[in-house]
């Protein structure tokens, strides 16, 4: 049952002069007085509920408040246990980075990655590295493919200003036990990786 508004009305706080009535059962009663809907829901040992005060008229229902209020309580509980925050965090790398300053970088990411947050991975070019674009762009693919095992590419490689920018997201559980699958995300990276020049390690 949907209703329009959580701050509802009951038994006395309705002042309308007739309501459109649904029953315990569900059942559409029509339009009555307010006193017979108010009449109905004490013979019912209920409450009567205003659940849609922009209708016209407005819709009551006969029903036990109390058990209503309860188990929406116990959904909502439900519902923020259930939830889980994804936040964005960032790696950031240089592109002079050494390979056991990437391969921690790369160990940060997974440990994100493991809390289900999304990696903003990025670079940020100074004096002539900007004139040398490719080389960061190359880099920041390697670093996607060392973390294809446990998160994929969900935006390429981008220059914002004078940083390029890449975001990863984390791999579904199902996905990290499927070589096959941990591929999927990663086609549009590995498209662009294809059409970047290959660097010597020295580069890295």
């Amino acid at each position: 049952m949907i209703i329009s508004n959580k701050e509802l009305q009951i038994n006395e706080q309705i002042r309308d002069a007739e309501v459109r009535l649904i029953d315990a059962d569900g059942a559409q009663v029509g339009i009555v007085p307010i006193k017979k809907a108010m009449q109905m829901a004490t013979k019912a040992d209920m409450d009567l509920v205003k659940i849609a005060d922009k209708a016209n008229p407005p819709v009551c229902k006969i029903m036990d408040y109390g058990k209503y209020k309860f188990d929406m309580a116990k959904k909502e509980k439900e519902s923020k246990k259930n939830q889980r925050i994804s936040s964005v965090k960032e790696v950031r790398i240089s592109m002079n980075i050494d390979v056991n300053d990437l391969n921690t970088k790369v160990n940060h990411a997974k440990r994100f990655a493991e809390d289900g947050d999304k990696i903003k991975v990025s670079m940020r070019l100074k004096g002539r590295e900007l004139g040398h674009t490719d080389i960061g762009r190359n880099l920041m693919m390697k670093f996607a493919d060392m973390c294809s095992e446990f998160a994929d590419l969900s935006k390429a490689v981008a220059l914002e200003g004078k940083s390029l920018s890449m975001f990863l997201v984390p791999k579904s559980k199902s996905n990290n036990q499927s070589k096959k699958s941990s591929k999927k995300g990663s086609e549009e990276g590995k498209k662009e990786a294809k059409t970047v020049a290959s660097k010597p390690e020295e580069n890295v």
